[in-house]
């Protein structure tokens, strides 16, 4: 099979960009650029067993168009002339793949429901969608069926129905955002959720034992009693100090500002109990606004929190494997409108890390039903409470099992190697030859 991918990987570094360099490299590269993949492979040595020389798994063969629009976070979004005039240039360059290499389907992820992506899909469409055989969407965002149907007018609703209508398959990541595909009356519809190469192999031997021992400590102390050496011998001495981790882009949407009050109102019940345990946050991402920067560093000051926070910026490699290592808990109250499977929640999980974060979309499937760390958005007191509750809570091995068993790179790029290759061995109808169906 040849697949013409028209997205873009990484820079700017998020979930969708890195889930589609994942991807690519799992299926041997961009056939455009032999050798690329074997020297620079982003999903680690564990692919190797699951590629081939000639064309990845099953024979599937990518054909990339990097159709990057934006170099930084704080350009996503914005509506310039440049950025048409690279659009169309990236449409021209998939029509002559199309006839120099023969990739006649042609892989595209949607927009979320804001205008300016919308503006793309229907020129990327437009153009693109009646020199291919087959059109496969991957839905990463969650939320345009709804967006479409409050927001937009009849009028462009009515274009992106007439441009996007019955796909040949989409693939979507959640039940949740199945939705999104069938609003729009994809043909077929799959459900592949994310999955990332396993970062912690060591986890049983190397990660739980600690996590055990700082859970089972922090009990102890919370008890009124006092911490023996045999108590200390796996937390790495400092179980009295629960880390709590926020991994994300630093916007409000995103839960920043909800974690940082959350953390000051847990601290102060904590200080008022005189227990024997305190919190430290440690904040990582980068701020899309210079303004919201001003106002996380402009509350920790007012709240007398200098001493309990630190912001490390955007991290990435090892620095961010340790800090999820040594994490007592991850924190992620998110309400970002188009928010569907993030990957930090996932390394959360595979960390064996106790999660904070909101019923929210398509969160609640990845947890146990029942999980208690779910909370409602915008609800800093509910965070606070829920975080005073996580600190004993011992949860690493069940966590660990959901990830290798819903979320593993291998199972991923096996879920799209078989939706991929199944649309392939069906004919086409008439309908799906004709391209674009109008409403």
């Amino acid at each position: 099979m040849k697949l013409l991918v028209f997205a873009h990987t990484p820079p700017p570094h998020h979930g969708q960009s890195y889930m589609v360099e994942l991807m690519l490299a799992g299926f041997g590269g961009d056939r455009r650029k032999a050798g690329r993949h074997s020297r620079n492979n982003p999903a680690g040595e564990g692919l190797a067993a699951t590629t081939t020389a000639a064309g990845g798994p099953v024979g599937i063969e990518c054909y990339h168009v990097d159709a990057r629009l934006s170099q930084k976070l704080e350009d996503i979004g914005d509506l310039r002339l440049g950025k048409f005039v690279l659009l169309l240039g990236y449409c021209l360059q998939a029509i002559w793949c199309r006839f120099r290499y023969g990739a006649d389907n042609f892989y595209y992820i949607p927009a979320p429901g804001k205008r300016s992506a919308l503006y793309r899909d229907w020129v990327v469409m437009l153009i693109c969608r009646p020199f291919f055989k087959r059109v496969i969407l991957h839905w990463h965002a969650a939320g345009l069926a709804k967006w479409l149907e409050v927001v937009v007018a009849m009028r462009s609703r009515s274009l992106t129905y007439r441009l996007m209508k019955q796909v040949d398959l989409s693939i979507v990541l959640s039940k949740y955002n199945r939705a999104d595909a069938e609003k729009l009356f994809s043909r077929q519809i799959r459900i592949v959720s994310n999955g990332i190469p396993d970062p912690c192999p060591r986890f049983a031997e190397e990660i739980l034992p600690r996590r055990r021992a700082r859970s089972a400590a922090r009990r102890k102390l919370l008890s009124g009693a006092k911490l023996d050496e045999a108590d200390l011998r796996h937390t790495g001495g400092d179980p009295q100090e629960v880390k709590v981790l926020y991994l994300a882009h630093c916007t409000r949407e995103k839960g920043v500002f909800d974690t940082l009050t959350a953390v000051a109102l847990a601290s102060q019940r904590l200080r008022s109990q005189q227990a024997p345990v305190s919190l430290r946050l440690l904040v990582t991402g980068g701020f899309v606004k210079a303004e919201d920067k001003a106002e996380f560093d402009r509350q920790i000051a007012e709240s007398g929190m200098a001493d309990m926070v630190e912001y490390l910026g955007f991290v990435s490699g090892e620095q961010k494997l340790r800090l999820l290592r040594e994490a007592d808990l991850f924190c992620f109250p998110t309400y970002y409108e188009n928010e569907n499977q993030p990957v930090n929640l996932i390394e959360s999980l595979a960390f064996g890390l106790p999660i904070l974060t909101t019923r929210w979309r398509s969160l609640p499937e990845l947890f146990p039903e029942n999980y208690p760390g779910l909370v409602k958005v915008r609800s800093p007191e509910q965070l606070a409470d829920r975080l005073l509750a996580l600190m004993t809570i011992e949860i690493g091995a069940e966590f660990r099992d959901i990830f290798l068993r819903d979320f593993t790179l291998e199972r991923h790029l096996a879920g799209l190697a078989k939706a991929f290759t199944q649309l392939e061995s069906e004919p086409l109808t008439a309908a799906a030859a004709m391209g674009p169906v109008p409403k």
